[in-house]
């Protein structure tokens, strides 16, 4: 009896390139980098904790990839909570108004929280969440952001961890979305897509 044959069959479609070449640029980011920048701000918060235990609060979705990796590089306890926030809906510029859209699980009333976002642009997100989160009457309320985008909207925002600074582009990758696409990419690149 003759064995089967174990070669692929031809198929007549290719599978579409991801991402796309039309939708996705220049990376401005490597996995590289943030995996390095990721490890400093880490040591960082460490330092910063003098050992007590911080609730990191990510703000979803954008958020995901980076607080998880964030939360393996602090030495020591943590413990992790989320926001849900919207203030883009499904475009790529802010409607200028936040909504919260997922509450804290978690009391943090006398805790020390680290409010972390994938990335800051006008600030409008930032600034309402710290007040928001202020008003729970925490012992420390410190902001990490992955991505600083450069503006003169910004400057006089202070954030406590930033891992990159960028040039006033919209941006996919490592949590990153347009149109909920391209978070999946383990770099930052230029989106350049429709």
């Amino acid at each position: 009896m003759a064995e089967a044959s174990q070669e692929p069959r031809p198929t007549s479609a290719q599978p579409e390139p991801y991402p796309p070449p039309d939708a996705v640029g220049e990376v401005l980011v490597t996995e590289a980098e943030i995996v390095r920048r990721t490890m400093e701000i880490g040591a960082q918060i460490t330092a910063d904790m003098k050992g007590e235990t911080p609730l990191l609060v990510g703000v979803l979705k954008g958020s995901v990839m980076f607080v998880a990796d964030l939360m393996r590089a602090i030495a020591g306890p943590v413990e992790l909570d989320f926001l849900a926030v919207s203030s883009y809906g499904a475009e790529t510029e802010s409607t200028g108004v936040v909504k919260i859209l997922k509450d804290l699980d978690n009391e943090v009333t006398g805790r020390h929280i680290v409010l972390v976002e994938d990335i800051v642009d006008s600030g409008l997100t930032l600034r309402y969440l710290m007040s928001y989160l202020k008003a729970k009457n925490p012992t420390s309320v410190r902001t990490c952001t992955l991505l600083l985008r450069q503006g003169d909207h910004n400057k006089d925002l202070e954030v406590d961890y930033v891992g990159f600074v960028l040039p006033a582009a919209f941006v996919v990758g490592y949590g990153l979305d347009a149109r909920q696409q391209y978070r999946n990419l383990p770099y930052i690149a230029e989106y350049t897509g429709d």
